[in-house]
């Protein structure tokens, strides 16, 4: 059975690069929200095995999101991964903070992309 990613960005060239990078894993079956509101709507909608999601988005940013997430009994358990421009050690401090399990910026390689996601996937 083919694991569900849940991709959150505002920026449509984002998703099309995370898109692109994970669509040559054909275990993945993947969903897109565009802010911290979809991705909230969206977990609760597709219970995905894995979230990536961006910080840095209008409305209900990533951290906020994140921390929605967290709240809710059906899908806190699933791993949150934010992947941003936001570097600053503030920033990943809150992210952790905020809940996430994991933290990396942007640009992405996509081959460490790819094992990262392994690795919280069990594969």
């Amino acid at each position: 059975m083919s694991k569900r990613v849940l991709l959150v960005d505002d920026s449509q060239t984002a998703l099309l690069m995370e898109q692109m990078v994970l669509s040559s894993q054909t275990q993945y079956q993947l969903f897109t929200a565009r802010n911290g509101e979809e991705a909230v709507d969206a977990a609760l909608a597709h219970l995905p095995d894995l979230i990536l999601m961006d910080v840095v988005m209008p409305g209900m940013n990533g951290f906020e999101a994140c921390r929605e997430i967290r709240q809710k009994p059906q899908v806190r358990h699933i791993p949150i991964i934010l992947v941003t421009t936001r570097g600053e050690q503030e920033c990943v401090e809150q992210g952790f903070v905020s809940g996430c399990n994991d933290y990396i910026t942007k640009p992405v390689n996509g081959h460490e992309l790819v094992l990262l996601l392994k690795n919280y996937l069990g594969e």
